[in-house]
């Protein structure tokens, strides 16, 4: 790739387009095929067809309405599908929303930039250009808007499946760092390493963490810590009298909408211990349905790509992992009954 943004070698920048509706799609293909560098297919089929057509088609960017199918948010959903078989897919997400929720959910989805509907159309090959380079293309609202998602947001705490967290408490405090938008350099001095150790330290997370670059990397603090804090404000009620207050609702109902499935459930179960009034119980069995309604799709996409063997494999360890699981809540539960019997013995004697 050269630094103009130029694919290598004269060739074209492969560009999908998937708007909300064949007339506005054809009307951003034409208005793309007008740069030479830009070799334009729009997609026409509905949002089934993206993911396999971003798949086979060797596409360099993306461009995809976040609406589609007339479903709100349907074009987020389906770019976080995609990326579960290519992670480093570049998309611009086209927003139908003036709402600054809309741009934190495209940031989070694995979005490289994002174009305003009222955002003049002579910048969109601009912006394609610039994704394909590896930039991302956002105005200044938008930044703040994410910057301030960032502030709000609690430090990433990545664990694997037993708990226990994949970072070292130096490369969390590096992350930090990134999420409060100090460079290399900053990081160094803050934390008094010198910048090819702050690298280093970079590869070693990238690694633990599965993403290929920063910007992933900032975006996935973005996504889980929202996420995070959500469940945890969830439970910390739970375990005192059941009520959220006002602040907590509504992180568990921005997290829910968002399309995060362990969000979807702590607010099914939010509305099931509060149950004020009767539609407090409809609302928890509908976000019940949403969570199960989902996890049933990613089952089936899933089964999709993988051959019986690969099945079976994925059946046998999910219940390994669940017999683990329950021993391991049987053996708390016995060792925190033992105590309370030797000191109700104590107290009888």
């Amino acid at each position: 790739m050269n630094p103009d943004g130029r694919p290598p070698q004269g060739g074209t920048i492969r560009v999908l387009v998937a708007a909300n509706s064949r007339i506005h799609t054809s009307l951003l293909a034409d208005a793309l095929r007008r740069d030479a560098l830009l070799e334009v297919i729009p997609c026409e089929s509905d949002s089934s067809g993206i993911v396999p057509a971003a798949r086979t088609d060797n596409v360099d960017v993306l461009l995809i309405s976040s609406n589609l199918d007339e479903e709100t948010g349907r074009g987020i959903e389906v770019l976080r599908e995609l990326r579960a078989f290519r992670s480093g897919i570049r998309a611009v997400l086209l927003l139908d929303s003036s709402k600054d929720d809309a741009v934190v959910h495209a940031f989070r989805a694995g979005a490289w930039g994002v174009f305003g509907r009222n955002e003049p159309m002579e910048l969109l090959s601009k912006c394609v250009r610039c994704v394909y380079q590896g930039q991302i293309w956002v105005n200044s609202h938008h930044l703040r808007v994410v910057v301030d998602a960032l502030a709000n947001s609690p430090t990433l705490r990545a664990v694997n499946s037993d708990g226990m967290s994949l970072l070292s408490e130096r490369e969390l405090q590096v992350v930090q760092c990134l999420a409060e938008g100090l460079t290399n350099r900053e990081i160094a001095e803050r934390l008094q390493l010198s910048k090819h150790t702050v690298k280093n330290y970079f590869f070693k997370i990238f690694d633990k963490l599965g993403v290929s670059s920063r910007v992933e990397l900032l975006f996935m603090s973005l996504s889980q810590s929202s996420a995070e804090q959500a469940l945890r404000e969830g439970r910390r009620k739970e375990s005192e009298n059941g009520k959220y207050s006002p602040y907590e609702s509504d992180m568990l109902q921005k997290s829910a909408e968002a399309g995060l499935p362990a969000a979807q459930l702590a607010l099914a179960q939010m509305y099931l211990e509060r149950r004020s009034n009767p539609q407090d119980l409809i609302e928890a069995y509908m976000w019940y349905l949403v969570a199960t309604e989902r996890a049933l799709q990613a089952r089936a996409f899933f089964t999709k790509m993988l051959d019986p063997q690969q099945i079976e494999e994925a059946k046998q360890k999910a219940a390994a992992w669940l017999s683990r699981r329950k021993r391991s809540n049987s053996s708390a539960a016995s060792s925190s009954q033992e105590p309370r019997s030797i000191a109700a013995g104590s107290e009888r004697s």
